[in-house]
C-alpha cells in the first residue's frame, strides 16, 4: 500500500533528527545508515529522553560497584556478582510466549557478555484485572515463555512478583532479571581495540525482530497485530548451547571484547563495541551468516534475531574461536575488523552501503521534554465500615485477592532446582536464596535477590512509592538473613511526550535514588521502557528494583515458614497501617484512594540493622515482611508456610472503629517486619530494637490449626489453616486456567 509518510517516520525518527543526520554525514543518509540512527537514537538503545535523569543515581555502596556496558555487579572476594534487568513489555503483549522468552534469552546473554555464567533468573510481571477472561490468555502465554526458555537453558527461575490490575489491560509489563558469577580477572569488556578480528556467534540472522526497539518499543500502541515481525523468536537451545561455546571461548583468553546482539543487532553491537573502544570499525556483510534469502543490509543492520553475539578477537586466534562455537553447534565466522579512527564502515558485497562517525551514532541528543505534575484530583475519603462476614471473613478475602494469592501455579512451573545452588526457593520466603562459589573461613557465601514494585502506590505518588519499592526490596533481603549490596533497575513508563507521564517518571527517579542513597546502595545497572501507552490509557508508573544481597553464611538463610508450636511471634515496626492504596481499600472497600504511609528512611534503616544483627546472633527462626495485605495477611502467610497456626492478643489496642481496626488489621505501612523466635531470646531481640530505637510488640505464639486474634474490645475471630490454605491457592481459579 503506498503512502506519503516519509521512511525516516515509519523507523520512529522525527524531522528534527532526520535533519541533524543529513548534518551530521552532510548529505542524505542511506536506508541503511537511516535505519542504523533510527535504532541507535531510540530511546531503548541511547536513552535521549531518560539519559541525564539516569545519571542522577547513586553508583557507591557499602559493596564496591562495577558498572559495565551490558550489565553491572558488585566485588565480592573476588568475584564479581553480575546483575541486570530488561523489559519485554511490547513485544509480550503481541506474542505473550515469543516475547517472555525472548526477554529471558536477552537478559541472560547481558549477563554472558560480562563473562558471567548466569546462575538466577527472577521475573516481575504486570497483568490486567484478573477477573477479565482476557487477562488469563497473557498469563499463560507469559509464564509459558519464561518457563520454556529458561528451563531449557539450565538456569534457575527462583523468585519474582506478579500484580494485576485493569490499567495493564492493554500494555503488560514482562521484566526479568538476571544473576550471574564471574572470577574478577575473567570479566569481560566491550571496550574493543583496533586491530582485532570482528567475529559474528552464535545462530543465523532472519528477519525477526527488526525494527523491535525503534517501532515497537518506542511509540503506544494502536493495532498491535500489525506489530507482530517486530517480535523475535527465540531457540533455548541454542540459547544453551551460546552459554556454553561463549565461556569456553572466554576461558580461552582469545576474546579480547564482547557485546549481547539484542536490541537493534548488529547496529546496536558493532557501533557500540567501536565507541566503547574509541576506534573504528570495518564490517564485511556478505559474511553475516543469515537464515534467510535475499536480506537487504538494512535488514541485517537492524534484526534483532536472537542467540547472537559480536566479538572481537586476537588476531591469529579465530580458528580456536570457530572450533569452539561449531562443536556446539552455532555459527562462527569473522565479518570485520577494528581500525584506527572513528568511523563505522558498513560494506555488502564490496559495496559501502553505511559508513558514518562511531561517536554520532551512539551518542544521540539528548531530548529535554516538558512535564507537569497532574492536576489534584479531590480527595474521597475511604467509607470504612465493618465488613460484611467479619474480619475472618475479610482475612480469607484478601487472601484470594489476585495481588495476594499464591503464585505457586506460576513458579512450580519453573525450575529452581537446576544449577543445585538453591537453598531457598521461590515461595518460601520474601527473597529467593542461593549458594555462591565462595568460601570463606569455612563458610560459604549466599546470594539473596529479590524484585518489587508498587503501581498503585506510584500511582498515587511516584516518589514515595518508587522509594517504598527500594525499601520493601531492601527488607525482603533483610528477612532472609542478607546485608543489600546493590540494585538493578526496570523502569516503566507510559508516553514521556506527555507532560504529566514524564512527570511521574522524573518523581520515581528522585525516589529512588533519594532511597538508595539512604541505604547506601548502588544502582549499578537498569533499564527504561517508555511508552507503555494503548488506546485504553497509560500503564500504572511502574519502576521495578531488583536487588541483590550478601548472606557470609548460606547456612543462615531463614525463610517466612513458621518451624513448629511454641514459637513467639513479635513485630517490630509500628503496629497500625494506612489503608490509602492498600489490598483492604481495593478489594473490601472497592476503593483505591485515601491517605498513604509514608517512609522514613532513618527508620527502614534502623529496622535493617535490627533484624540483620539479630540474624547473626542466631535468633530469628522465621522473619517476613509485611506488605500487601498488612498485618494478618502476613501472619496468615507465615502460618501456611509452616503449616501451624497462631494465636494473637492485640485486646489492648486503642482501636474502636472500624476504620480503625481495619488499619491495625490490613493497613499498609513500610518499615515493618515480623518476626518468630524462641520465648527465650525475647529479652535480647527487645534489646536489639531499642538500642535503633525500633518499636517492639510481641502478638502472640504458634499453636494448633487455627489463627486465633483476640482483638480490641475482647473481640475473637480468626480462621482455620485448611481454609486459609485454600483461599490462599485460588489463582487459578481466579483466572479460569
Amino acid at each position: 500500500m503506498m503512502t506519503d509518510t516519509p521512511v525516516y517516520q515509519i523507523l520512529g525518527l522525527t524531522r528534527s533528527e532526520y535533519v541533524r543526520i543529513v548534518d551530521i554525514l552532510e548529505r542524505e543518509p542511506t536506508p541503511t545508515e537511516l535505519a542504523m540512527f533510527s535504532v541507535e537514537w531510540s530511546e531503548h538503545c541511547g536513552y535521549p529522553r531518560s539519559r541525564d535523569y539516569l545519571r542522577t543515581l547513586p553508583r557507591e555502596g557499602k559493596f564496591a560497584p562495577m558498572v559495565g556496558t551490558d550489565a553491572g555487579g558488585i566485588v565480592l572476594d573476588g568475584r564479581i556478582v553480575v546483575f541486570k534487568a530488561e523489559s519485554h513489555n511490547h513485544p509480550s503483549q503481541v506474542e505473550p510466549k515469543a516475547g517472555a522468552a525472548t526477554g529471558v534469552g536477552g537478559i541472560v546473554r547481558d549477563i554472558l557478555s560480562m563473562g558471567a555464567r548466569p546462575v538466577a533468573l527472577l521475573d516481575s510481571l504486570r497483568f490486567g484485572d484478573a477477573r477479565d477472561a482476557r487477562t488469563a490468555f497473557f498469563v499463560k502465554g507469559v509464564v509459558d515463555g519464561i518457563q520454556h526458555y529458561g528451563n531449557c537453558i539450565g538456569v534457575p527461575t527462583v523468585g519474582g512478583e506478579v500484580t494485576f490490575d485493569a490499567a495493564f489491560s492493554g500494555n503488560c509489563l514482562v521484566n526479568v532479571m538476571c544473576v550471574g558469577v564471574v572470577e574478577g580477572e575473567r570479566v569481560m569488556t566491550s571496550e574493543a581495540p583496533a586491530g582485532q578480528s570482528v567475529m559474528f556467534l552464535g545462530s543465523r540472522t532472519g528477519r525477526d525482530g527488526i525494527g523491535g526497539c525503534s517501532v515497537l518499543a518506542s511509540r503506544e500502541f494502536s493495532e498491535a497485530d500489525q506489530k507482530r515481525p517486530t517480535v523475535q523468536i527465540g531457540d533455548p537451545f541454542a540459547g544453551k548451547c551460546l552459554i556454553e561455546a561463549t565461556l569456553e571461548a572466554i576461558a580461552s583468553g582469545a576474546v579480547i571484547a564482547m557485546k549481547d546482539m539484542g536490541a537493534a543487532g548488529l547496529t546496536c553491537t558493532t557501533s557500540e563495541m567501536a565507541a566503547a573502544g574509541g576506534v573504528g570499525m570495518e564490517v564485511e556483510l556478505e559474511k553475516v551468516p543469515r537464515r534467510e534469502a535475499g536480506m537487504e543490509p538494512f535488514e541485517l543492520m537492524m534484526s534483532e534475531s536472537q542467540e547472537r553475539m559480536l566479538a572481537a578477537v586476537a588476531p591469529g586466534r579465530e580458528q580456536e574461536v570457530v572450533d569452539i562455537y561449531h562443536r556446539w553447534g552455532l555459527q562462527a565466522h569473522v565479518v570485520g575488523r577494528t581500525v584506527e579512527g572513528g568511523e563505522l564502515i558498513i560494506r555488502d558485497e564490496g559495496e559501502i552501503v553505511a559508513q558514518l562517525p562511531v561517536v554520532a551514532l551512539t551518542s544521540p541528543e539528548t531530548i529535554p521534554l516538558p512535564y507537569s505534575a497532574p492536576p489534584a484530583g479531590a480527595e474521597i475519603p475511604l467509607d470504612v465500615e465493618r465488613p460484611q462476614g467479619g474480619w475472618g471473613e475479610a482475612l480469607l478475602t484478601l487472601l484470594g485477592a489476585p495481588n495476594i494469592a499464591s503464585r505457586a501455579w506460576i513458579f512450580r512451573q519453573y525450575d529452581h532446582t537446576v544449577q543445585t545452588n538453591t537453598v531457598v526457593p521461590p515461595g518460601r520466603a520474601d527473597a529467593a536464596v542461593i549458594r555462591l562459589p565462595i568460601t570463606v573461613e569455612g563458610a560459604t557465601r549466599g546470594l539473596a535477590m529479590t524484585m518489587d514494585a508498587n503501581p498503585r502506590l506510584c500511582g498515587l505518588d511516584p516518589y514515595e512509592g518508587a522509594r517504598q519499592a527500594v525499601a520493601e526490596a531492601a527488607r525482603n533481603l533483610v528477612c532472609v538473613g542478607a546485608e543489600p549490596a546493590g540494585v538493578t533497575d526496570c523502569l516503566n513508563f507510559g508516553n514521556p511526550e506527555k507532560p504529566e507521564r514524564f512527570w511521574q517518571f522524573v518523581r520515581a527517579i528522585e525516589g529512588l535514588g533519594d532511597a538508595c542513597r539512604a541505604l547506601h546502595i548502588p544502582v549499578v545497572s537498569g533499564n527504561v521502557s517508555f511508552f507503555n501507552e494503548s488506546p485504553q490509557g497509560a500503564v500504572l508508573p511502574t519502576p521495578t528494583i531488583g536487588m541483590v544481597g550478601v548472606l557470609q553464611d548460606v547456612t543462615q538463610a531463614r525463610s517466612m515458614g513458621l518451624l513448629g508450636e511454641g514459637y513467639d511471634l513479635v513485630l517490630l515496626g509500628n503496629l497500625s497501617g494506612a489503608l490509602g492504596g492498600s489490598e483492604y481499600a481495593t478489594e473490601i472497600c472497592c476503593a483505591g484512594g485515601g491517605n498513604i504511609a509514608v517512609l522514613d528512611m532513618e527508620r527502614e534503616s534502623a529496622l535493617h540493622k535490627t533484624v540483620l544483627a539479630a540474624h547473626a546472633e542466631g535468633i530469628v527462626a522465621a522473619a517476613h515482611d509485611l506488605s500487601e495485605g498488612g498485618l494478618m495477611i502476613a501472619v496468615a502467610e507465615c502460618c501456611i508456610a509452616g503449616g501451624v497456626g497462631a494465636r494473637l492478643d492485640l485486646k489492648d489496642i486503642p482501636a474502636e472503629t472500624p476504620a480503625d481496626l481495619a488499619a491495625l488489621y490490613f493497613g499498609e505501612a513500610p518499615s515493618r517486619i515480623l518476626v518468630s523466635l524462641l520465648p527465650e531470646d525475647h529479652e535480647r531481640l527487645q534489646a536489639l530494637a531499642a538500642e535503633h530505637g525500633v518499636p517492639y510488640r510481641r502478638l502472640g505464639s504458634t499453636a494448633g490449626r487455627h489463627l486465633v486474634v483476640h482483638g480490641p474490645g475482647s473481640e475473637e475471630w480468626g480462621s482455620t489453616l485448611s481454609a486459609m490454605r485454600r483461599r490462599h491457592a485460588s489463582l487459578p481459579d481466579l483466572l479460569g486456567l
